[in-house]
């Protein structure tokens, strides 16, 4: 019996660009939709524009446009990326709708009615120039633990705490610059701890991978909080009903709108029964493709609020990693950030899909797009081992036998071995383990490629007494390729249209062991072309390029960061700043920011949290010299005591450079 799935990838936010980090997880999911359209079930892939917020407020301010004209150029722009890299969506809409509207009131007031929402009074820091109240991000300032500067108002970035934006020292508006005031307003609250019962049982159902599970744990024992859903006027979203000047807080609308586009779809097609899919003893799946980065939202507060309105929850979340290239994050600087659109002008865009799906597993492991890499496992796996296989052959068919194949097939035990992989193959592609099937799928395409080279049609040619056997190797060849390219159909669909195109035929999953012959194929075209490095310079040149043509203003231009009070030299030298070997780096389970660091002072061993994990992968520090503070009193964290600090520079995020010390330099020198 055919299952019946509705299928989302989180939805991109509407003030900028597709990058290579968001097209894994569209490519993942879409790898997944198109393998269970090939077994028959009736599937359902939607997504749509993450458009609420201030920063979409104020980044079409910035530009001179009302924000619906931004996202009206934005949603342009993403579905052509999305359509080039042949993402299969049934629909791709707008959280700014009037589907997800009605069900974000609907959702909204139904939580009211059953109690779950909550209101009352609070201080909140408001920008005196720009007369708004400023979200947690939109407030900067020195943290008030390590009092390391230009953090965010809700959590540091160096050394992984979290605290009220009101406790920041030297507060500034991201925005304008101005010292925010503390005022007071009315907010309204989601009651998630009534919900904890709930969130535990369905974990257990196995709807988040085990080692997620354990993060939610972690979350669990530290005590669920209720969640603000309200922000004030002005913003961009959707006003709460009854409540003026009162608008839902983008994460509320947000994942709602996985509902809103796809009922816009169901009522457009008309054949496809939204209730079915979201009602609460619904016999439907439903899955959600995810970055870890958002695990929060989607595995808290958005089963919550769907149980609570008494819809269905998600039968699962499918959670991926990072992309990194060359082994670091993504850089503007280096031109390895790079955007959907420029791959595409460099590429096709089948490379990408093959690259990231041989290396895709159903862990969250961030996932590394090597470019020199990238050039020789298409070349090696796609032009050498399967358009070769074709392109060695098919010209045989095409000028001796009138393009028609042989009566049968002959090569039994070959193609008994590609029918059994089938199994394989399937289990991996349900899985998602897309590295597997692709390794099984490569391995049956050496088979051919042996088979090809031990029976060397092109010596048989050259024998008129030959020409029946060469006719019977070259339809056995053609056998194995056509069955190769459905196994990689969800993979490569354009370079498999192309491949249907030439044999005749469409290539489906129940068909993929049944013999084509005595039929009629096409003249043979070259299907896909080389790659060359050349092609990965002039993508990472354009990249930079982009980056220089596209330099916004900072939103608070020209400001530069406060000096510090005065001090003596006296002050100076209670510091004691001391050269530092990092002998081992690992990640913190359960901390999205930190990585724990042993650092060698030549004398001893320190061991410190720093809060570097957005820029730094752990195994790419160990052995460098930094700098850092050794008589720092110990400080008692979540995770175990920090021993002192280590020194960097820059605003946070990405953006974060541990300082080293000059050539020379040895563990234990003090600085001066």
């Amino acid at each position: 019996m055919a299952r019946k799935i509705f299928v989302t990838c989180a939805l991109p936010y509407a003030n900028g660009s597709i990058h290579l980090g968001h097209m894994l997880e569209h490519i993942q999911a879409d790898i997944w939709v198109r393998y269970q359209r090939l077994k028959g079930n009736e599937i359902h892939f939607v997504c749509a524009d993450d458009t609420h917020g201030t920063p979409v407020m104020i980044k079409a301010k910035q530009l001179g446009i009302t924000p619906e004209e931004m996202l009206k150029s934005v949603a342009a722009e993403h579905k052509a990326d999305f359509s080039g890299f042949e993402i299969s969506f049934d629909n791709y809409y707008s959280t700014h709708s009037p589907e997800n509207q009605f069900f974000s009131n609907a959702i909204y007031n139904k939580l009211k009615e059953r109690g779950y929402i909550a209101s009352r009074k609070i201080s909140q820091l408001f920008d005196p120039e720009k007369k708004m109240f400023l979200p947690d991000r939109f407030v900067k300032g020195t943290c008030p633990k390590c009092k390391a500067a230009d953090q965010y108002g809700d959590n540091c970035e160096a050394c992984g705490a979290t605290y009220s934006p009101t406790e920041l020292i030297n507060p500034y508006s991201a925005i304008s610059g101005a010292k925010p005031e503390l005022k007071e307003t009315e907010h309204f609250f989601f009651d998630l701890p009534q919900f904890e019962g709930v969130l535990k049982d369905w974990i257990k159902t196995g709807a988040i991978p085990d080692e997620m599970a354990n993060k939610l744990n972690e979350w669990f024992d530290s005590g669920l909080q209720q969640w603000d859903i309200s922000r004030d006027a002005p913003y961009f979203g959707f006003e709460i009903p009854d409540q003026p000047g009162k608008y839902f807080y983008v994460w509320l609308d947000a994942p709602i709108g996985y509902l809103g586009s796809f009922k816009n779809y169901c009522d457009r097609v008309k054949n496809v029964d939204f209730e079915d899919y979201i009602k609460k003893d619904s016999d439907c799946e439903m899955y959600h493709f995810i970055g870890k980065d958002i695990l929060y939202f989607h595995s808290l507060f958005w089963p919550a609020m769907l149980n609570g309105a008494e819809y269905r929850m998600p039968t699962k979340l499918f959670i991926h990693g990072y992309v990194t290239v060359n082994g670091a994050k993504m850089s503007k600087s280096k031109g390895t950030f790079i955007k959907a659109a420029t791959f595409l002008k460099h590429f096709p865009a089948e490379t990408l899909r093959y690259y990231y799906a041989a290396k895709s597993n159903a862990k969250i492991d961030d996932l590394d797009l090597n470019l020199e890499d990238f050039i020789a496992r298409v070349n090696s796996d796609l032009v050498n081992k399967v358009v070769n296989l074709a392109s060695r052959t098919a010209n045989f068919i095409n000028r001796k036998f009138a393009n028609k194949l042989a009566a049968q097939l002959t090569e039994d035990q070959i193609f008994s071995e590609f029918a059994n992989a089938n199994e394989t193959i399937e289990t991996a592609y349900e899985g998602r383990e897309y590295a597997k099937a692709v390794r099984e799928i490569m391995r049956l395409a050496d088979i051919a490629n042996k088979y090809v080279d031990d029976t060397a049609p092109w010596v048989l040619a050259k024998d008129p007494d030959k020409s029946e056997e060469l006719h019977q190797v070259c339809t056995n060849a053609l056998n194995m390729f056509r069955i190769l390219l459905t196994y990689l159909k969800p993979i490569i669909p354009s370079l498999v249209k192309a491949g249907e195109d030439f044999l005749g035929l469409e290539l489906t999953w129940e068909n993929a062991n049944k013999p084509l012959i005595a039929a009629e194929i096409n003249q043979f075209k070259p299907l896909f072309k080389r790659i060359e490095q050349k092609q990965v310079d002039e993508m990472i040149k354009e990249s930079k390029e982009d980056l220089a043509k596209a330099a916004p203003k900072p939103a608070v231009e020209n400001k530069e960061e406060e000096l510090a009070p005065q001090i003596t030299i006296d002050d100076f030298a209670k510091i004691d700043l001391r050269v530092a070997r990092i002998v081992k780096a690992e990640h913190v389970e359960g901390a999205e920011k930190l990585i724990s660091l042993e650092l060698d002072l030549g004398f001893e061993q320190r061991h410190v949290f720093a809060g570097i994990k957005s820029a730094y992968k752990p195994e790419d520090l160990v052995g460098r010299l930094t700098v850092m503070v050794a008589n720092l009193a110990p400080r008692k964290m979540k995770f175990g005591v920090s021993e002192g600090m280590v020194c960097a520079a820059g605003p946070g995020g990405k953006d974060i450079f541990l300082l080293s010390p000059d050539s020379g330099a040895q563990p234990g020198m003090r600085i001066h």
